[in-house]
């Protein structure tokens, strides 16, 4: 049984930093696109569809982020309240996480959702690229779904381990 824990918790840990890093290779793409967009426009060349990558590059990135983002301590929290509640801060923590795993299902599940409409109505982008809006969808259905996977790992580890895995320094220093 603690094999597959540990196991489960390395998959975890490399699922998080895989999204993380897919993220940043997204930013370089869009780096890429606009480096690409300015040569066409100095040599008098067209790129199109580059504007409309470029915008589903930057909503891949911030999708596949928000799980690295979480467990690295840089989302928004509420530490100032959980601070306040003192000996009973654990059940502000599991509110908290039990919240916000429930809005990242919730996320999750009409991300997905949403997506499938599009495939299923074969919904085409509105730009020059004419490119089925499903396709870049795609990234924030699984940017969201390990979003939630993220939420309910901590969830899970506050209500057994007592503690949750998000790195305690990194929120100490972003409330300094």
């Amino acid at each position: 049984m603690m094999a597959v824990g540990k196991s489960l918790r390395i998959f975890l840990d490399k699922l998080y930093l895989t999204s993380g890093i897919t993220a940043a290779l997204f930013l370089i793409l869009i780096l890429l696109l606009i480096l690409m967009q300015m040569i066409a426009r100095w040599t008098g060349s067209v790129l199109t569809g580059a504007p409309d990558f470029t915008g589903y590059s930057m909503a891949a990135s911030s999708f596949l982020a928000l799980s690295y983002a979480l467990n690295r301590g840089n989302h928004i929290r509420v530490s100032l309240l959980l601070n306040v509640l003192g000996r009973f801060r654990r059940y502000g923590e599991i509110w908290c996480f039990g919240v916000g795993s429930y809005l990242a299902v919730f996320f999750a599940y009409y991300a997905i959702k949403s997506t499938e409409e599009s495939y299923r109505f074969n919904d085409i982008s509105q730009g020059q690229d004419a490119w089925p809006i499903w396709i870049p969808q795609i990234f924030m259905c699984i940017g969201t779904v390990i979003f939630a996977i993220a939420f309910i790992d901590h969830l899970v580890a506050l209500l057994f381990n007592g503690e949750h895995r998000i790195d305690e320094e990194a929120l100490d220093a972003n409330v300094e």
